[in-house]
């Protein structure tokens, strides 16, 4: 009697995937398809996920595929895929990703630092997928944070009236854009961002807000919250759009308090739930786990 050989163990190589995702109209044999062309290459598959929204009619997925298995550059598989693409209907969104290539990121801070701390610990720890190139500051209190840890700092003064921030917000513009970054990232920046800069980094910029949005929008939401008497208090990530907090949620999570807590409570408390929203909002979007339709989003996780 035969047996089937066993599946190969695991090598160090096995690390390194290629990431392929697709938003589509939906309709029948897209996973075929998919598939299809994926074992044409040779691809073995770790991971695979599947989701049709109803409402609107679309299909989404997100496939993993052992880099070292496949017979193609990512290049090579682009080209074809684009083809394969273009017959799945008008609208269709697709990416294939290398995971070997690093995503990078830039930081944009004010004065609180729980945030920064908590990023720049984790790349430190060689356990977050990405590199930070630069923090810019619109103070220099956390200046000394990101140098210490070999992050080159910027420090762009926002004067208050609108002529002057205007200036400001194209200085931070030009610095973001000479890193041409995978993710800005609004670590507690305090600031607007203006219509343009949203749409020039549309879907590359997250913010952190001290809320679970959509409740307490806008500022002091700590304060807000504790008129209300609300009992959780939260935090969401979300990507910055146009409309201030109201763009699409990417991560969640909330913290129970009490009556007694003030809004300086709340905020020495929130700041744990900041911190780890963040941590794992970003890193769904440096991952490819993410696709955003309309104000909506899945989230492969």
């Amino acid at each position: 009697m035969s047996t089937a050989s066993p599946a190969p163990a695991p090598t160090a190589t096995t690390d390194r995937h290629i990431v392929f995702t697709l938003g589509c109209p939906d309709t029948t044999g897209i996973v075929a398809k998919l598939s299809a062309f994926i074992a044409s290459h040779g691809g073995w598959i770790t991971e695979a996920g599947y989701f049709t929204d109803p409402d609107s009619g679309w299909f989404f997925t997100r496939q993993a595929v052992r880099a070292e298995s496949l017979d193609a550059s990512v290049e090579e598989l682009r080209e074809q895929f684009a083809e394969l693409a273009a017959e799945l209907g008008e609208g269709t969104r697709w990416r294939i990703w290398d995971t070997a290539r690093r995503k990078s990121a830039v930081l944009l801070v004010s004065k609180e630092g729980h945030c920064l701390h908590d990023l720049l610990g984790r790349v430190a720890q060689n356990d977050y997928p990405m590199d930070i190139k630069a923090v810019i500051g619109n103070h220099e209190d956390l200046r000394e944070v990101a140098e210490n840890h070999g992050v080159p700092f910027f420090h762009v003064p926002f004067p208050k009236d609108a002529v002057g921030k205007r200036k400001a917000f194209d200085e931070v513009a030009q610095l973001v854009n000479s890193y041409e970054p995978d993710a800005i990232v609004l670590a507690r920046f305090m600031q607007i961002l203006p219509p343009d800069l949203c749409e020039m980094w549309s879907g590359r910029a997250i913010n952190i807000h001290h809320s679970f949005l959509p409740s307490f929008m806008g500022a002091r939401p700590y304060h807000q919250a504790y008129k209300r008497g609300v009992k959780l208090i939260g935090a969401t990530c979300h990507y910055a759009t146009q409309d201030l907090d109201d763009g699409p949620i990417i991560e969640q999570d909330v913290i129970r308090i009490t009556h007694k807590e003030t809004p300086e409570d709340m905020q020495r408390i929130g700041r744990d739930a900041e911190k780890n929203v963040l941590a794992r909002g970003l890193r769904f979007h440096l991952e490819d786990r993410v696709q955003v339709y309309g104000n909506r989003t899945v989230i492969f996780d």
